[in-house]
């Protein structure tokens, strides 16, 4: 999603963005979130770290999630511009210090490690830190340089930009759209790229001869801030932001329930139907495209309740949950801007059998009530232990969820 405050007007947007509502008011953070917080039996949550909220803000705070090699779990803060590392080297589930690994970066979001490298996504593009030499470990931080990788990424409207690295060994990185709904200029706009970890252009397209390489992987996705790969069949699945202020019918008022968010299974060369498709293959009466167009597009894999805002997923195949999570998949659910009745601001778990999704159940409530919401659930990593560690902008907290059976009365 994308706030009122942050719509960029670009080329061809057609219905006026009227305002439906806003997102669920700011209440105070509890004094002891595990009472509030809701999971299934024998899972714990307690708050692993704090930073500073970023209360009714969007685009800062505490957003993605990475673990480096020794285990050590980094933390990016978005339009706060830093980089922050949360160590717990006695291992007792509590951060031991806040270490500033790199500050005055450009709005930076996806992290990812290569070797003892440490990929940051500014908002126009993609820099290395590397670690201080002249500062022996446990703390070779701050950055001891900087330097970049992939330039020239256009910001503006979902400026942030999601990054993993996956099995193949290739940097993926999310490209948000410019606008609500409009057709874009630039073509690199909602999509997922592809590079190498050297930083060149690797997208689904062989190039030729005197043609510049592309970098573009699939196309047609508003706002894919999550990817992960599915433990059994090695498929990329992407969350993905649908539209605001969209209605079913020609002219017609905008509908909170239109159109639903959706977790794509992210093929090479594929387009997802965004700016003119949603859900399973239906134009939208108000931006239709080209006769035809939406039935050349890939349906979503499942989808999760309009506006909800999925952003971080992440598999359970590494954790210590028990054996029938395995195979599925956590998302958070940052939460809505513009419904009458909010949607989100919550863990779900993505269901799986033979390797496809096949239901969303609820997995972590508690964040929002009938009077706001206290946070916002943003990212979702699995750490070296099996437990699972959530960020949360709007309370500015970092979470350790643990599964422990309890032993029968």
């Amino acid at each position: 999603m994308i706030p009122k405050s942050g719509l960029v007007i670009a080329s061809l947007l057609v219905l006026p963005l009227i305002s439906v509502a806003d997102m669920a008011p700011v209440t105070p953070v509890p004094a002891d979130v595990a009472r509030v917080l809701k999971l299934p039996a024998d899972f714990q949550i307690k708050v692993f770290a704090k930073i500073k909220p970023a209360g009714s803000d969007f685009f800062r705070g505490a957003r993605s999630l990475a673990f480096d090699a020794e285990g050590h779990l980094y933390l990016s803060t978005g339009r706060d511009n830093q980089v922050l590392m949360l160590p717990d080297r006695n291992k007792d589930g509590l951060a031991d210090e806040i270490i500033t690994v790199a500050d005055k970066l450009n709005a930076p979001q996806g992290l990812a490690f290569v070797g003892d490298k440490l990929l940051v996504a500014n908002q126009d593009g993609v820099v290395v830190l590397e670690k201080n030499a002249q500062k022996p470990n446990p703390q070779p931080w701050p950055a001891g340089k900087v330097s970049p990788l992939i330039s020239g990424l256009a910001t503006g409207g979902h400026t942030l930009k999601a990054m993993k690295i996956g099995p193949d060994g290739f940097l993926y990185l999310n490209v948000g759209s410019s606008c609500n709904v409009c057709v874009e200029s630039d073509p690199l706009r909602a999509t997922i790229l592809r590079y190498s970890v050297q930083g060149q252009p690797a997208g689904a397209l062989t190039t030729l001869g005197r043609h510049a390489a592309s970098p573009i992987w699939a196309s047609g996705l508003r706002n894919s801030e999550g990817m992960a790969w599915q433990p059994q069949t090695g498929a990329l699945y992407a969350t993905n932001h649908g539209a605001d202020m969209r209605s079913g019918v020609k002219n017609g008022a905008a509908d909170d329930d239109l159109p639903p968010e959706h977790l794509n299974k992210i093929e090479a060369g594929k387009n997802y139907g965004w700016p003119h498709c949603w859900g399973n293959q239906f134009t939208d009466p108000n931006f239709p495209g080209a006769e035809g167009f939406c039935a050349t597009t890939q349906p979503p894999a499942i989808t999760f309740d309009a506006h909800a805002a999925p952003i971080g997923i992440i598999f359970l195949n590494q954790s210590n949950f028990p054996p029938e999570y395995r195979n599925d998949a956590i998302v958070a659910l940052h939460g809505s801007w513009n419904r009458t009745q909010p949607s989100g601001y919550k863990l779900v778990r993505v269901k799986f059998k033979q390797g496809k999704p096949v239901e969303v159940v609820d997995f972590a409530t508690g964040w929002l009530s009938k009077e706001g919401a206290w946070g916002r659930p943003v990212d979702v990593v699995v750490g070296p232990d099996g437990a699972l560690y959530l960020s949360d902008d709007r309370a500015g907290l970092v979470y350790r969820i643990s599964y422990h059976k309890k032993a029968a009365q």
